[in-house]
């Protein structure tokens, strides 16, 4: 990943590695555990991003 990429293509993929964490446990017990997991978790080997 060291070499040249464009900004926006790294932007995009800044953000797929930002986007892909689990929900952080103060919002599970936030919200009475309605909310419990990331319907956009995606997984690296499973699915590719279109970058």
């Amino acid at each position: 990943m060291g070499r040249y990429k464009p900004l926006a293509r790294k932007l995009r993929l800044a953000h797929a590695l930002k986007s892909n964490s689990p929900v952080p446990a103060w919002v599970i017990v936030k919200t009475l555990r309605k909310f419990t997991f990331n319907p956009k978790r995606r997984y690296w080997r499973a699915s590719k991003l279109d970058v």
